[in-house]
């Protein structure tokens, strides 16, 4: 935007506005989708020249433009539905026709589409500041986005801030072996296939996962290649897992420099730490867990200023200790972002020797902490805290399940003599901290987390839903009390840090869901902000009627996805102001830059936060938060895939299912007793014509009146299953219910989707959910 001697701005395209007045609507929209990196409302507010008053109506403005869905919040700024952010994790995947570098998002949600392509701005091309590293094919970048003004090209271009991985040109797939040839079937939706070369097949056999390379390729037949390596078969769990590792680009071997700096570390010392090997910490834990990175202790405070009053402590394992600002560990660390857990193995964040052996607090054994003391009135409310880096000795690892066993009345061998002096006390703070909690009205939904059991060979023994226990619900209340600790001391710093953040609903959002629940008798307040404690009501009115599963899952969907950024707007959910992930450095990125910065601005002693990872903490939140939906999304493929797997064999056989999902195509449902999700296409469903109503989430048969929403529990028959796209088709079995009034009320007034789709006996239905 330009500036005139008649005080009036310019947009470049031969608009203008008034300096210092609030613009139109759509010159606003403009700005923000042609300057993505300058559409924080303090940004917007300065381009425009924009004060006192003006700023009010810009912010008026703004959050009308919100609520309408023509803007959305991304970290601090806004930008248009759809549009990239302005710093965005990129894979770049091939070349235009004059050979420039082509990327896309690394993660790009299904329902936006097809993700938008993104030209790569060389060195020499790129604007701004500082050095641009070069990169290359398939390599994964963090990059800088700007709005491409040459509309004939792609609708972004962008310049790499950094690397952060070069990947080979390799492809995962099946191998596919015929009398003619062998064939490598791809395993992602988009990937094509190959010819494997006569002698480039090496030791692999039909039907294994392999990754290979192209030798050879034409305009002309399908590409050819040969095995670079064999990753398993296809019928074993390992490949169902590794498929997903692939797809996301996740980093899964250690560099030898990597490997060679954890075998070099030695022990932490006693360097400003103070002697904390007498305080009985213990660690309660899955029973299968093989790191320990957190400890809790109890006790009644004793001082008269707090009468019935606790002590709760918190030692966190000191990683920030081992993994220095700029180390081949710390640079590892912060391409993976996080663990990623998998059913049958854990990709970590860090090498075994950091993450199971010097930082984890094994039982009898001295290990360096970053401890957190906090005292709490018998109300719950925290009167003060203190943070410490010390030398402590976990005096007892316990599972949840025995933990609870032994307040339960049925205490073990080794729980037993920590019933008294270590378990009471802590169930004590925590039926305290529960005041607190109570108090503060934090969103409380009901759903419950599905984990799968495998067999010794791999394969899926059940689906289970493990009993969520006060074991689990003490040790995560704790974790929330710490983490809330260490945002606010590092705030009272002025230290600059990392937040856990989780801003409030949209209000289109609000708005979908409360028409939602007219559609069942609920209603929900409008205008003004809800706090967390206005769902808790709506949850509350839905317990134990069949409305219940319904409404939590669209409760869920009205929230917005809690990120990682430097700028603190609180945590809606948790129904706090201060937030910041501080109990889980190893396997959390952001919890190690929190222990930095603690250790940093409190004077600890080594491994404090640099002015260099200061500057960089925008970029390492975006990238981080892009990482760990990376690994969400990996760990749910593998699960989607393992189910798909498992019931391959039951291809015919009939199940109770729930309405997951509601779109024009068809509708999703779930198998409760497998957590699995199958599409059911709406050319089975029946001969009537069924008009999608997205308000309430439901397909209504035109002439019938019958109908399928969220939430209704059906039968279904499974038709097909593939393992290797984890998809699963559905036909349905049950009959459309008759749909209340409030749902075929828009039939009356004329408006229905035109994408109305009609069901024809013996139509084939699309193949899988691809």
């Amino acid at each position: 935007m330009t500036k005139d001697k008649s005080d009036k701005a310019s947009l470049g395209d031969g608009t203008s506005i008034i300096h210092g007045v609030v613009p139109p609507r759509e010159i606003l929209l403009q700005f923000i989708t042609d300057n993505p990196d300058q559409a924080s409302k303090r940004e917007i507010a300065k381009a425009f020249g924009l004060k006192g008053e003006a700023r009010v109506e810009l912010k008026d403005l703004l959050r009308e433009l919100e609520d309408e869905g023509l803007l959305k919040k991304s970290r601090k700024s806004l930008a248009r539905p759809g549009a990239l952010p302005p710093v965005t994790v990129l894979d770049i995947t091939t070349r235009d026709k004059d050979g420039e570098l082509i990327a896309r998002p690394a993660e790009w949600p299904e329902d936006q589409g097809t993700a938008p392509a993104v030209l790569i701005r060389q060195p020499s091309q790129a604007r701004g500041k500082g050095k641009t590293p070069a990169a290359g094919l398939n390599d994964r970048i963090l990059a800088k986005i700007f709005p491409n003004k040459d509309r004939s090209g792609p609708a972004y271009t962008a310049r790499v801030i950094k690397i952060i991985d070069r990947r080979k040109g390799a492809s995962l797939g099946v191998i596919r072996a015929s009398e003619h040839e062998v064939r490598l079937m791809p395993i992602e939706r988009r990937g094509e296939e190959m010819v494997i070369e006569a002698d480039g097949l090496g030791e692999a056999r039909d039907g294994d996962l392999v990754e290979v390379e192209v030798v050879r390729s034409s305009r002309l037949g399908l590409p050819r290649a040969r095995v670079l390596s064999v990753v398993g078969s296809v019928g074993s769990e390992k490949a169902i897992s590794m498929i997903a590792i692939y797809a996301h680009g996740i980093p899964h071997i250690f560099p030898q420099e990597v490997i060679n700096a954890a075998d070099s570390a030695r022990p932490a010392t006693m360097s400003k730490r103070e002697d904390w090997r007498d305080v009985p910490l213990i660690t309660i834990d899955p029973a299968d867990a093989k790191d320990h990175d957190d400890a809790v202790f109890a006790e009644a405070d004793t001082s008269p200023d707090n009468p019935g009053g606790v002590i709760v402590t918190v030692a966190i394992a000191d990683v920030s200790w081992y993994v220095r600002t700029g180390s081949p560990l710390d640079r590892e660390a912060q391409k993976r972002g996080n663990s990623v857990y998998f059913p049958d193995r854990v990709v970590p964040m860090l090498p075994e020797r950091i993450s199971n052996d010097l930082c984890s607090l094994r039982e009898g054994e001295d290990r360096p902490a970053l401890a957190v003391r906090m005292v709490f009135s018998k109300e719950g409310r925290k009167a003060g805290h203190t943070f410490h880096r010390v030398m402590m000795k976990s005096a007892a690892k316990l599972s949840y399940q025995q933990a609870q066993a032994a307040i339960d009345g049925k205490p073990d061998d080794k729980a037993g003599p920590l019933l008294e002096p270590i378990l009471k006390p802590l169930w004590h703070a925590y039926d305290i901290l529960k005041r607190g909690r109570d108090r503060r009205q934090p969103l409380e939904l009901d759903m419950p987390e599905r984990k799968i059991i495998l067999k010794a060979d791999g394969t899926v023994d059940r689906v289970h839903i493990p009993e969520r226990l006060d074991a689990h619900k003490l040790i995560e209340e704790m974790m929330i009390q710490a983490n809330v600790a260490a945002a606010e001391t590092l705030e009272k710093k002025r230290q600059p840090l990392v937040y856990r953040v989780h801003d409030a609903p949209a209000l289109s959002k609000q708005e979908t869901l409360r028409e939602f629940l007219a559609t069942i008798g609920f209603s929900m307040a409008q205008g003004g902000q809800l706090r967390a404690n206005s769902f808790n009501g709506i949850l509350a009115r839905a317990l134990d009627t069949p409305h219940q599963t319904m409404v939590n899952e669209m409760v869920l969907r009205s929230q917005s996805q809690a990120i990682y950024s430097p700028e603190n707007i609180g945590h809606f959910g948790l129904n706090l102001m201060k937030y910041a992930h501080f109990t889980s450095p190893i396997r959390r990125y952001a919890d190690l830059i929190v222990h930095r910065a603690l250790v940093g601005s409190l004077g600890l002693g080594e491994g404090g936060i640099t002015p260099e990872e200061e500057a960089a903490l925008d970029d390492i939140a975006a990238e981080i938060s892009t990482f760990e939906r990376r690994a969400m999304a990996a760990e749910r493929d593998t699960i989607n895939r393992l189910i798909a797997h498992h019931l391959s064999e039951r291809v015919g056989s009939e199940f109770q299912a729930r309405v997951s999902g509601v779109t024009k195509a068809g509708l999703f449902v779930t198998l409760p007793t497998y957590g699995a999700d199958g599409f059911v296409p709406i050319s089975t469903l029946g001969t009537d014509y069924f008009i999608y109503d997205e308000a309430h989430q439901a397909l209504i048969g035109e002439k019938s009146g019958l109908g399928y929403q969220l939430g209704d529990a059906v039968d279904v028959k499974l038709v097909e299953a593939i393992p290797l796209a984890g998809a699963l088709r559905f036909d349905m079995l049950s009959e459309g219910r008759k749909m209340p009034t409030a749902t075929r009320s828009f039939h009356k007034s004329g408006r229905r989707d035109r994408s109305q789709r009609r069901s024809k006996p013996g139509t084939r239905p699309p193949r899988g959910r691809r």
